[in-house]
């Protein structure tokens, strides 16, 4: 499968104005195909959702956190104020960690949502690249400056607000900070030893340096047309997407979660289910995404459905539960996304086929 998918990201390259090479890591039995700078750190964005999302399921298997609880026994009532008001009606106790693992609270999306504000979150980013945020912070981002987008239950609507706040109920039902909880028990038992939560610890688990992006390394990323890999900005992804990895350590990730080394059975089956609708070809359970190809093209209608997610800079880590096949890829770049997933679709079909002989 080497030659094939080399002429792939050749042709990938092509297109790219300057942008460095992808970061493509593909494993297929015991094949490994990779491109770029496979040993590189860079910011996973959103594929930090299912590992969020795997911790809070550990916590429910081992009675530590009811999932279907009440927000408002899991976590201060101040952090709840204003963010589930609907009609001049607090629905706060409506609302459970459940809704958030799935995106069905009815909380706004400060990263992308609708704001007050003159320019989106997503889009101001790169005025303040200076600025350090904090969960609290972000928190009140919604609560002053945004709407719920409906009644707790009611609709699917992607949420960082919401994993936010399950990060903190990670860190109330854990006992520990979210970066802690997420070496012990997701990058330690996966193996993930080069991967960290940015701007709160380092790998390893130790406490984070004042500029973790520069001792880091971090590669490339661009939001629009500015490049923020070295900025402070990028603190606002904490529980929603904040995790520093490699093309290895996502693939380990990935072995460890379907080898069932992370959760079990009944945990991966409602984490990947397909519970709502994404985007075209995308569909969402708890805390995972799972494609559906023929959604991209009625031609790749056979293809089989992978489990993972994707990340707001072209970011994916997916992987077969019927088949020994992973892909971890970091196209560095918001505008990249069409273009990173014709590469995925390409890789996969090539992967599958070399699996087949």
């Amino acid at each position: 499968m080497q030659e094939p998918m080399r002429r792939v990201l050749e042709r990938v390259e092509r297109g790219r104005r300057g942008l460095p090479r992808p970061q493509v890591l593909v494993s297929a039995g015991g094949d490994e195909f990779a491109w770029g700078e496979r040993g590189r750190r860079f910011h996973t964005a959103s594929v930090g959702k299912i590992m969020t999302a795997t911790r809070a399921f550990q916590l429910h298997e081992q009675g530590r956190l009811a999932l279907d609880d009440p927000l408002t026994r899991l976590l201060p009532a101040g952090e709840l104020a204003g963010l589930f008001v609907v009609d001049g009606v607090d629905r706060a106790r409506e609302v459970t960690a459940r809704q958030l693992l799935t995106h069905t609270s009815g909380v706004a999306d400060y990263f992308e949502g609708r704001t007050t504000q003159p320019t989106r979150f997503a889009d101001a980013l790169a005025d303040e690249p200076g600025k350090r945020w904090t969960p609290a912070e972000l928190l009140d981002y919604t609560r002053r400056y945004q709407r719920p987008v409906g009644v707790p239950g009611s609709r699917f609507s992607y949420s960082d607000t919401g994993y936010v706040l399950l990060g903190r109920v990670i860190e109330e039902a854990g006992g520990g900070s979210l970066g802690a909880q997420l070496h012990e028990g997701i990058l330690g038992p996966a193996g993930m030893d080069d991967s960290c939560l940015l701007f709160h610890t380092v790998p390893g688990g130790e406490a984070s340096p004042p500029r973790p992006a520069e001792v880091l390394d971090i590669a490339p990323l661009w939001l629009g047309g500015s490049e923020m890999s070295r900025t402070e900005a990028l603190s606002c992804d904490w529980g929603g997407g904040g995790v520093v990895s490699t093309l290895d350590d996502l693939v380990s990730f990935a072995r460890a979660w379907r080898a069932g080394a992370l959760i079990g059975a009944e945990a991966r089956a409602v984490m990947g289910e397909e519970q709502a609708g994404f985007r075209p070809g995308i569909r969402y359970g708890a805390g995972a995404m799972r494609l559906r190809y023929g959604g991209f093209s009625p031609f790749l209608a056979g293809m089989p459905r992978p489990v993972g997610h994707i990340g707001v800079s072209s970011t994916h880590l997916f992987w077969f539960p019927e088949h020994d096949l992973r892909i971890a890829m970091n196209f560095h770049s918001t505008r990249e996304m069409i273009r990173s997933f014709r590469a995925h679709i390409d890789l996969v079909r090539i992967g599958l086929r070399s699996l087949a002989r």
